[in-house]
């Protein structure tokens, strides 16, 4: 999947279930590669993104020490790391998103307003369960033509 663009109607974004989906970034961890550029190098000028809490910008540079560091991972929710809930988007709120892909969804108008309908509760479970289903439609690829990832960070 592509990372979200910002100027994706709404209606696009309901159709694929995107700003939903985005909702997995509430359990597991990303490693420092993957998002360090926001830390250290945001425009090429050694800076860090603005739109990045600096409170948790600093947490994230004292576990993440170096734009090079491709071994250590944090959490992707702080909040609560190791429970599938919607912790995450109200982490966006907060602009305490871990991804450029997450900061994305404050962009637009649209996902803004999935982000908001979100922290209403039980509304993330019923969304997110219906955009993966969406997702599993969308052109399956089987046999010789589809592809199983060892790595799925590697094409």
């Amino acid at each position: 999947m592509a990372l979200l663009d910002p100027a994706k109607s709404a209606e696009s974004a309901r159709l694929t279930g995107q700003p939903w989906t985005m909702g997995a970034h509430t359990i597991g961890v990303g490693h420092c590669n993957f998002f360090s550029n926001r830390l250290y190098n945001f425009t090429g000028k050694g800076d860090a993104d603005p739109s990045l809490n600096s409170t948790y910008a600093a947490f994230l540079r004292s576990k993440c020490r170096s734009l090079s560091d491709n071994t250590t991972a944090v959490a992707m929710n702080p909040r609560s790391a190791l429970t599938f809930d919607n912790h995450y988007f109200s982490n966006l709120k907060i602009h305490q998103g871990l991804f450029q892909s997450d900061a994305a969804l404050l962009t637009n108008k649209g996902a803004r307003n999935v982000v908001d309908e979100m922290l209403r509760s039980g509304k993330f479970f019923t969304e997110f369960s219906q955009s993966i289903k969406r997702m599993g439609a969308i052109g399956v690829l089987t046999g010789t033509a589809g592809e199983i990832r060892k790595k799925c960070s590697v094409v």
